[in-house]
This record gives C-alpha cells, sequence and structure tokens, in this order.
C-alpha cells in the first residue's frame, strides 16, 4: 500500500491490453502480463488491487485540488492564482472547463473503471478465499468511494459496473442521483460484511470496517437520510477502535499520522509520493469570515461576547483557532509572526493544519513538495458530529446529541464550554453547523456542507475580505445552477447522450 506508484503498473498495463488485438504470432514475452496470464496469481491481484486506490492519490498531491482548493470554494478561504479554477467557481464563472471540474470527473471515473476491472476479473485467480473476499470488499469500498466523489458534484451520473468499454459506454445517459446512491450503498454494504476492523503494519492504509460505515453514514447524512446515516455513525462508534485525538494541533503532524482518530487516509511517502502541504502556511489565503466564526472561549459569538477584545482579537477564542491558523502577533515555527512574511502581504490570516512545523520549535522544513504528511478523509470527529446532527434532525437536540458534540468539544487542547440543554432544533441545528465549520476547517468538508445545507445561496454572496476588511475576492453564487458542477465539456461533446447541468 505504501508503494502504490509502482504497483499500480501492472493493472495499467492490463487496461491498456484490453483494447488491443492478439498479435498474429501470438508471442507472449517472458517479461510482460497479458489480460489472459495476469489474472492467475495472488501477488498480480493484489497489484492490481493497489492499482485500485491509485487514483486517491492525484486529487491530493501538490496543493491538494480535493482538500484545500474545496476551501477556497467556501467564505473559509480564496484561490490566489485561480489555477485550479476554484476563485472562478467562488467568482460565480463556474463553468465546464475549469481544471477543478474537469480532474474531479476524470480522476473519479478512472478509481470507477479500474475497481471495474479488478472486480471483473478477480474471480479467475485461484487464491486462498477469505483473502479474495477482502479484496473484492476493498475494491468495493473504493468503487463507492469514487461514485460519492461524483454524485455529490454532478448530481446522477452514468453508472457503469462493468469494465471500461466504449462501445457499450461511451454514450450511455444519465442514472438519476437515487440510483447512483442505491449502488453506492449497495458496494458499502457488502463491503462492510467482510472487511476487518483492523489490519496489521504491512496493510496500513487500507480499506476497514470503519472506513466504509464513515463513508455510508456521510453519504446517508449528505442526502437527508437522518436515519442510516445515524445507524452507521453509530456502528463506527461501537467498533470501539476509534477515539478523539487529545490534541487537536498535533492530530495533523506527521509524527501523529495514523492515530487513534483516523479512520481513513490517502498514504504518502517520501520519496516516491509526495504533497507540498508544508509550505501552504505561505498562501495567506484564510479570509476574514472564518476567523470571525471562531467563538470566544466563554463559548459566545464574538459580537456577544463580554471577554472578545477588539484590540486584541485573538485571545479569549476558542482554542482551535490559534491550532487551526497562523495569525500576526503568533508564534509559528519558533519566530513571532510580524506581517513581513509572504502570507501577511494577502489577507493577514493562513491555515497551519497540515503545515510540517510546529509553533513554538525551529525545524527545517522538507524541499518543496517533498512533504509526506498523510491527509485524512474520515476522522473520529466527523463521526460524533454526524450523531449530533442526524439525530438532532431526527427527534430533536436529544441528550444523545448534546453528548456527541459535546464530546468533540471537550478535546483536552480545546476544552469550549458544553453546549447546554434547552435548545430548539433550529438553534442545535445552527449549533451543529458552526462546530463543523471550525472543527474540519482546512480539510475540504465546508464546501459540501453548505451545498447540502442551501446555505451557499446566502454566504457565498458576501465579498471575501482580509484581516483589515479589504475585499479581496467578490463571490457570486446563482442557486438556479451552482448547486451542481456542469459535467466537462469534453465529455458532453464526446457523448451525445450526456445531458448537462442546468445553467451550464
Amino acid at each position: 500500500m505504501r508503494r502504490i506508484i509502482s504497483l499500480y503498473i501492472s493493472l495499467s498495463s492490463v487496461l491498456i491490453l484490453t483494447s488491443c488485438s492478439k498479435d498474429l504470432l501470438n508471442l507472449e514475452p517472458a517479461d510482460q502480463s497479458s489480460v489472459e496470464t495476469f489474472w492467475t496469481t495472488e501477488d498480480n491481484a493484489a497489484s492490481a488491487l493497489t492499482g485500485c486506490y491509485e487514483p486517491l492519490l492525484g486529487p491530493y498531491r501538490g496543493e491538494g485540488s480535493w482538500l484545500l482548493k474545496l476551501e477556497d470554494v467556501t467564505p473559509n478561504s480564496f484561490e490566489i492564482d485561480d489555477g485550479s479554477g476554484a476563485s472562478s467557481i467562488a467568482r460565480g464563472d463556474n463553468n465546464p472547463t475549469l481544471p477543478l471540474i474537469n480532474s474531479r470527473y476524470s480522476i473519479s471515473y478512472e478509481g470507477v473503471g479500474r475497481t471495474n476491472t479488478f472486480l471483473a476479473n478477480i474471480d479467475e485467480v485461484t487464491m486462498d478465499a477469505a483473502l479474495k473476499n477482502r479484496f473484492i470488499a476493498e475494491a468495493r469500498f473504493l468503487r463507492a468511494f469514487y461514485y460519492h466523489n461524483l454524485v455529490e458534484y454532478y448530481g446522477g451520473v452514468p453508472l457503469i459496473l462493468d469494465p471500461p468499454n466504449n462501445n457499450t459506454q461511451g454514450q450511455l445517459p444519465r442514472n438519476t442521483k437515487a440510483e447512483v446512491l442505491e449502488a453506492i450503498h449497495a458496494d458499502l454494504d457488502a463491503a462492510i460484511s467482510v472487511l476487518p476492523v483492523t489490519y496489521g503494519n504491512t496493510d496500513v492504509g487500507r480499506a476497514t470496517r470503519g472506513a466504509a460505515l464513515a463513508l455510508k453514514a456521510r453519504s446517508a447524512l449528505y442526502n437527508e437520510n437522518w436515519s442510516e446515516a445515524l445507524s452507521a455513525a453509530e456502528a463506527v462508534v461501537d467498533l470501539n477502535e476509534y477515539s478523539l485525538f487529545p490534541n487537536y494541533r498535533e492530530l495533523f503532524l506527521l509524527e501523529n499520522e495514523r492515530n487513534q482518530e483516523v479512520i481513513f487516509d490517502v498514504e504518502f511517502q517520501f520519496p516516491e509520493i509526495t504533497n507540498n502541504y508544508h509550505e501552504l502556511f505561505q498562501q495567506g489565503n484564510v479570509l476574514k469570515d472564518l476567523v470571525d466564526a471562531y467563538l470566544a472561549v466563554d463559548g459566545d459569538p464574538i459580537s456577544e461576547s463580554d471577554i472578545y477584545d477588539p484590540n486584541d482579537p485573538y485571545a479569549n477564542r476558542d482554542p482551535r483557532l490559534a491550532q487551526t491558523l497562523i495569525t500576526i502577533g503568533s508564534t509559528f515555527n519558533g519566530a513571532l509572526v510580524t506581517g513581513d512574511e509572504l502570507f501577511a502581504d494577502l489577507t493577514g490570516y493562513a491555515f497551519k493544519k497540515y503545515t510540517y512545523y510546529l509553533d513554538d520549535v525551529v525545524r527545517t522544513g522538507p524541499q518543496p513538495n517533498q512533504s509526506e504528511i498523510n491527509p485524512i478523509l474520515f476522522r473520529y470527529a466527523e463521526i460524533l458530529l454526524t450523531i449530533a446532527e442526524a439525530e438532532n434532525e431526527l427527534n430533536g437536540p436529544t441528550a444523545k446529541a448534546y453528548a456527541a458534540i459535546n464530546q468533540v468539544r471537550a478535546r483536552p487542547s480545546v476544552d469550549m464550554p458544553e453546549v447546554e440543554p434547552g435548545l430548539s432544533q433550529e438553534e442545535f441545528r445552527e449549533v451543529v453547523r458552526l462546530e463543523r465549520r471550525i472543527e474540519f476547517a482546512g480539510e475540504g468538508l465546508y464546501y459540501q456542507d453548505i451545498i447540502r445545507w442551501r446555505t451557499a445561496e446566502v454566504v457565498m454572496n458576501e465579498p471575501g475580505l482580509d484581516e483589515d476588511g479589504n475585499v479581496i475576492e467578490t463571490r457570486s453564487f446563482n442557486p438556479e445552477k451552482d448547486y451542481l458542477w456542469p459535467f466537462p465539456d469534453r465529455d458532453i461533446l464526446l457523448n451525445t447522450n450526456l445531458e448537462q447541468n442546468p445553467g451550464y
């Protein structure tokens, strides 16, 4: 699993071979695999399964287009150079040519194609039956994950469950979102029944039962299937495998990766597979709206708190502010942040989450694009906040809902006041929504939250401001079209039966 790049080559070769005609002489080079000979050994099956994981890497390399670039399409931050198209989306110029829109679609279907090829051929391999069943469960989890990343951004998409074949699949129309969700949950249910709770060290990074349950909970939550979201999240808790990491800041450091809060992450390893997360603090692209959203330590918004001092705006704030963001006057990498740094020339705020550096200790960071920190896709705090949200939507703010959210707030390095009983369902809903925004800032989850809550048309029609209140970026969100992304223009041109989303 840690050597994904080298291992997936075998599967890529097989995928290429499936589109080629047989040589007339029927020669089989001794140093290469053919379609007929590849699916014969357990080692080849393991290599092919590793190839199914490989599409996870691309979106989280570099600046992490599925992680931090998604933050830039929210009130949390902005994209400096619009290289991915995130700023275009935020400004209301969401169009089918943008790299972020194209890459999400193509990478997701690459993952679907690989898992479909694997699932169609694995039965040909003679190997241990229990291990084969586990391999199948891993592939079905991955296929569900790739389809989840399609259906929540584009709506209904062509549902393909067979190996890639342009002759039969190139002109497929869209399936409904409900049909795709049904397939996702069928894959996840099958995976949950087989996947182990844990692995040995040699299989670190593989999909577990907890990962499949966490994806099921997220998918159900995003689609307001509150009962199923609650059931799946509680099943994660019942595994007794995960707990909150005591220190929120250190949760995201390299030395603590794969800690007890991590349910599923993407595995990077220097020097083969790296990213540049450690450089993100220099971007300074965090917006004032996120900073102002952090409560005072008394649990009140800064607009209402008696202890908030606008002349000392970062004092007496939710400790996650200082553990997530770099601000002028704070200490970072053993030095006082004065405002002369590159990032301060932009907004005055930057993310420190996923950087290599500490606050009070000087560290020499890796060379550019040489970080190996693993981005976390699912962690236990999300499970607890899913329980709080789903329980509230089903039954109002019950003791169960309060207990779940207060567990997150009671993390030792956070220790925010408990949410006191007595709130209405609507009041508790707003508390949970703010808690999700703060807890997951910089992790790429807030965009889908404002989409599913239908609040994007409000929060994304406000300007993005720097620390002094200057407008950095004017945002625009059209609720008639922007709740879905457009299909890439190339796919619309090639597939005449693929109906574009409204407004594009």
